[in-house]
Order: structure tokens, then sequence, then C-alpha cells
């Protein structure tokens, strides 16, 4: 008998914010259902409450017609529920095997069973088709290998309930037809499967059925074989906002070049070369792991430069750490902003601050005040969705999360000349996406020499004025917008 899961009136109030409001849905086994809505409609907290991470204030949970609740998030895993966070939820330092098993590790005479631990890992890395070893240490995985990883411990659970959240923003083309191939396997079997994503291609290629929320409330419920992209985005975010794209009030004069990169070779990347113009958005396309990410942390000063020559505004320049690059006018906002991007247990105002620390001092110590009014206009200027600049920065939705970067960087006392976004759409949603490509091309406006990495040729194409393509460590393909088609880029990516 197939598994059903019905959320009932759940409700949940956080200091300041309504966060859920009266939120109802059936999930049946055998079908896969869509939760969308933009960042902050309250998916994550749902998902929360779920695994037992929260409570509800108000409302209850049933399944197979039976209330429950959890109190722990173990007492959710012993309920049969896997709730796989776009965070990852893994320990670093132990191997892949152990963080696959790591509730139930095989133990025999009181010793860790690594023999067995090691073959039931490898069947699964074989069923899911990865090039990963059982015993190497998550920490030294890709992204996109950590958030597999994740996928197998859930499915190695074997849990009649599975949500998903954004579980494709790391992953290849490649990996997400595992993913899917999957998915479908977990249908069959009669699992109730929630799926979190941004990406709407997606959500037609492997759901059912689609709830939406807005602002912790549900504002519709469709059938996915009945629905189409306008309508989801207009339940959204409460409009129509037609073509993206087209909209976009684009800079159309290039200055002098502000950043040349000449036979660069790091470990990762071999003699790539190319230039970037003020008030030019220049975007890579690739894979993962063709070395995008590689180039602008060396260009950053966060990877060792082998060989090679960098020039910032026509000047020879070397960095030796990431602090020489800002003081240059070298911004970087990470892939992974969570561990990389943002001190997650301080405040949007101590986030915001971090690069112009020393000016915000009277004396010895730090000027709230002046803190204070930075913060308040990057959060003016970004629309950034807070109750307070005291807010701690996990407790924001991740585009406001990644708001929170730009406004870093982009605030007064900084004289940014490149800005890097290294896939500064990732799991966010299509309102606040839309919101991001602008902000690019105001920067570009600004005269900003603006690198954008995305793997979602979509965007890289429609929004950048030039595409770099990268493969293995070298650039194969330099392509301007007017003749980029996703056809041309992708024969570039896959060129040896």
């Amino acid at each position: 008998m197939n598994s059903c899961i019905e959320f009932n009136g759940i409700g949940k109030t956080f200091p300041g914010v309504r966060a859920l409001d009266d939120i109802s849905f059936r999930v049946t086994g055998g079908k896969v259902l869509a939760l969308l809505g933009e960042n902050g409609a309250g998916k994550s907290t749902l998902l929360r409450i779920l695994s037992g991470d929260l409570q509800p204030d108000e409302g209850s949970i049933m399944i197979d017609g039976e209330t429950a609740k959890f109190l722990s998030p173990h007492q959710a895993l012993k309920a049969s529920i896997s709730v796989i966070y776009q965070e990852r939820q893994l320990i670093s330092a132990l191997s892949v095997m152990e963080n696959v098993f790591l509730e139930d590790l095989h133990s025999k005479y009181g010793v860790i069973d690594s023999s067995r631990l090691r073959k039931e890992t490898q069947a699964i890395i074989d069923k899911f088709e990865l090039p990963i070893d059982p015993s190497e240490p998550v920490g030294k995985l890709s992204v996109a290998y950590q958030q597999m990883v994740e996928i197998m411990k859930a499915y190695r659970r074997n849990s009649s309930i599975i949500a998903f959240d954004e579980p494709t923003a790391p992953l290849t083309d490649t990996e997400i037809d595992v993913l899917f191939k999957l998915i479908k396997q977990l249908k069959e079997e009669g699992k109730c499967i929630i799926y979190v994503s941004h990406r709407l291609s997606e959500i037609f290629r492997v759901t059912d059925e689609i709830v939406v929320l807005k602002d912790g409330k549900t504002v519709a419920k469709f059938d996915t074989a009945e629905t189409n992209e306008r309508d989801l985005i207009k339940a959204m975010v409460g409009r129509d906002i037609g073509d993206t794209y087209a909209k976009l009030d684009r800079n159309t004069e290039f200055g002098d070049n502000v950043l040349e990169v000449s036979n660069l070779v790091t470990d990762d990347v071999f003699g790539v070369s190319f230039r970037l113009r003020k008030g030019e958005i220049v975007g890579f396309a690739g894979l993962v792991g063709a070395g995008r990410t590689e180039v602008v942390r060396a260009i950053f000063g966060a990877d060792k430069v082998m060989s090679g020559e960098i020039k910032l505004d026509g000047k020879p320049v070397r960095f030796r750490s990431p602090k020489d690059a800002i003081d240059a006018g070298i911004a970087l906002c990470p892939e992974d902003r969570k561990e990389q991007g943002l001190v997650l247990r301080l405040s949007v105002s101590n986030n915001i601050s971090i690069p112009v620390l020393t000016k915000m001092k009277r004396g010895l110590f730090l000027d709230r005040k002046k803190e204070t009014k930075l913060a308040n206009a990057a959060i003016d200027r970004y629309s950034i969705k807070t109750h307070s600049v005291d807010k701690m920065v996990y407790e924001l939705s991740g585009g406001n999360q990644q708001k929170v970067i730009l406004g870093r960087w982009t605030s007064d006392g900084m004289t940014t000349k490149v800005l890097i976004l290294d896939e500064p759409t990732k799991g966010i949603d299509v309102g606040t996406k839309a919101e991001v490509y602008q902000m690019m091309c105001n920067f570009a406006k600004e005269g900003i020499g603006v690198i954008f990495i995305s793997s979602e040729l979509t965007e890289v194409i429609n929004v950048s004025d030039t595409i770099i393509v990268m493969h293995n460590g070298h650039i194969t393909g330099t392509v301007p917008r007017e003749e980029a088609t996703e056809e041309r880029v992708l024969s570039f990516a896959m060129l040896d």
C-alpha cells in the first residue's frame, strides 16, 4: 500500500515574521509533488517542520491517516522521512561510506565492518553511475558529488517519504538524468516525493502535481500536465514578468580593458587568456569541472598562480591573498555562499560591513550607527527582506543571502572595479533571478567589469555580452551574445 502524507492548517511564526499560515495539502504515494514559491515563501520552513527540526505552532501532519509529531530529526527519520536539504548535511572529515551509513554503521565484534560498508556503498555508487571511491573523504569531493552523496544517504534509508530541496542546483545534466531516473524508480515503488526547485523546466519533467506558496500561504494547486510556466510564475510572484531577458536595461558601451588575463596556469587551468572591459559582462559557461571557478579563484588570489600574467587597469598584478585582490578593487561572490561567502552566525549588518570595518571605527570601537546606516542602504537598494539589520544571515532565504553579498561588495566605501559572480542565481526563485540579472546590468552601466559564471546555459547566453566556454581547464571557445546559441556553446563545452 502506498504511503500518504497530509499537511493540515500548518502555521509557524518567528519574531516579526509569519512564516507559514494555514498550509494545507496532500501528497499521495506514487506521485511527485512540486513545492514552488519565491525565496521566503515558506518552503524551507515547511521542510524543516517535516524533518522534525522545527515544530509547528498550529496544525498537524498526518501520515497514512494517523497524526504524526516529530520533536527531533531523529524521530522523523524513524518515521521513514528523509529530507535532502539544499545545505548539505555531511561530515567532511568522514568517508563517503561513513556518511552514507552514518546512522547505521555496520559493526562486527564492536568494530566497524569496513569491508561490508565499502561493498554496500559501492553498490549504491554503481547504481548512481558515479566515479566516486567509497573511502574518499567527503570534504575532498566537488560540490556536485557531495550533493549526490546526500541523495545516496536518503536512498540507502529506503524512506517512504522523501523531500528534495533544490537537489539539482550543483549537478551536471548527466547527473540530473541519473537523479530523475532514481526519482522515477522511487515513484514506481509508491514513495511520497516532495520536490522543491526553482528550475521550472525540471518541474515539468519530473512532477505530477504542483503546490504554490506565497508569503507563507498556499495560493494555488495545479496538475502539472494541465499548466504552463507562465501560469506558475504568475502564481509565484503575483504578476506576469513576461520575457525577463528582453526587459533587461543593458549597457551598450564598453570602456578600456579593466582586466587582462594571459596564459594563466594553475594546478587546474591551463593557458587561459581573456579580457574584460569596463562595463562589460563576460559569462563563463562549461560543464561541472571545466575550470571556471578555478580561473576566478586564481584571479582573486585564492589559488596559486604557477605562470601567466594578470593585468588590472593595464598594470601587472599578482595577488598573494584575497585581501590583496579586494584592496585592488576585485570582489568575488563565491559559488557556495553559505560556506565561503557569508558568516552565517553574524547579522546582516555585520556581513555587509566586513570589507570596510576599518572605516566603521570610532577610535578603538565599531561605530554602530555608521554600520547600521551602511546596512540599511544596501537593504533599500537590493530590497533585502529582513525585519532588522540585526537579523542573523542564516535565517534569510537563499535569494536574500545573495543580495547581502552583493550589498557588501557595492556598498559605500568600496571601490569595486571587477565583480565576479559565481553561480549567483543558484537556488533562487524566478522573480529574484530577474532582479539579479538587472543588478548585473546596472553594475555594468556603472563601469564595473562583471564576470558571471553559471551552469544554466540560457541565462549565461542571454545576460552576458561575451560568452567564454571552458572544458577540462582550457578555453575552447569565445562567442558574442548575438552569435550564441545553446547548441554552439554546448559544442564548445564538450570539445577536447
